[in-house]
């Protein structure tokens, strides 16, 4: 396990990847941000991200945890049974509805209360584009961005922000480092969930002619996604090996993937993430 300095800033950003179910590194590392009492002037999530993101800023250590490992174990709400009986690979209904709103409860007020800017990333399926939404006092918007972070191409329906029709915002921008520096957050700590070196392959997703008809500039962005998820990551490492970032990630080609359903593969992970997290010195 390596260890690196983090100084915090005013210009400080915390970027979170998403990755579906490998998420669960990221709530590892954001359980030993709360348990030292870490908390970033900005923070951004996509999909798994934002969802993780969430609990981060409403300081409900052990929530993500909680929903991605053990109420999965109990709920089994991932897999192919929903995607036929639903339309969607995840029973959004359990995750954005019973989860929140009875099991564990979201802290709404607690997130309004909270200092820091937070953002969630969506895809518009009209332009192709990264939306990028902050919202702290409505929950029932909350609960809509977050959902359509979360929507999944092919296996997840549109979701609608503000009327707009929307998907899972890595399809636009996987890993939000520029929106970060856009704003003027150039101190950045990133959170990714696959190991240093991994690309996805270069060839151009197939999109079939009768899915998204209606929405070339989506079909265009799930085709050119892997390329630009790629050139991301050669950003990344690049500014990292000039010490210009932080990165945090496993380290080591992992087993889990976006529907896994292992919990002990998960938990594993989960250990992982709070370890890289430990071993960063903030200052």
């Amino acid at each position: 396990m390596y260890k690196s300095n983090y100084q915090m800033t005013p210009q400080s950003g915390l970027i979170l990847e998403g990755g579906g179910m490998r998420g669960v590194f990221t709530s590892g590392v954001l359980d030993n941000l709360m348990d030292r009492g870490i908390r970033f002037p900005y923070t951004i999530g996509v999909s798994a991200g934002a969802c993780n993101g969430l609990s981060y800023m409403s300081s409900q250590r052990g929530r993500s945890k909680f929903c991605n490992i053990d109420l999965l174990d109990k709920y089994q709400y991932v897999g192919l049974k929903h995607l036929l009986l639903k339309g969607n690979i995840m029973d959004f209904d359990l995750l954005f509805d019973d989860i929140p709103n009875r099991i564990t409860p979201y802290d709404y007020p607690a997130y309004a209360a909270c200092e820091g800017r937070f953002e969630m990333v969506t895809t518009s399926c009209k332009t192709g584009r990264a939306c990028y939404y902050e919202e702290k006092h409505d929950p029932v918007r909350i609960i809509d961005i977050v959902r359509a972070s979360s929507s999944m191409p092919f296996v997840s329906p549109i979701c609608y922000v503000d009327g707009e029709p929307m998907l899972d915002g890595g399809v636009a921008d996987s890993i939000p480092l520029l929106r970060a520096r856009e704003l003027g957050y150039d101190n950045n700590l990133v959170v990714l969930t696959r190991n240093r070196g991994y690309r996805k392959s270069e060839k151009p997703t197939t999109v079939p002619p009768f899915i998204y008809r209606r929405y070339p500039h989506l079909r265009e962005a799930i085709r050119q996604r892997n390329a630009l998820y790629n050139e991301r990551l050669d950003l990344i490492e690049r500014l990292e090996d000039e010490g210009r970032l932080i990165v945090l990630r496993p380290q080591r080609p992992i087993e889990v993937n976006r529907i896994e359903r292992d919990t002990r593969k998960l938990l594993a992970l989960y250990d992982e993430g709070y370890a890289c997290a430990a071993a960063i010195d903030f200052c």
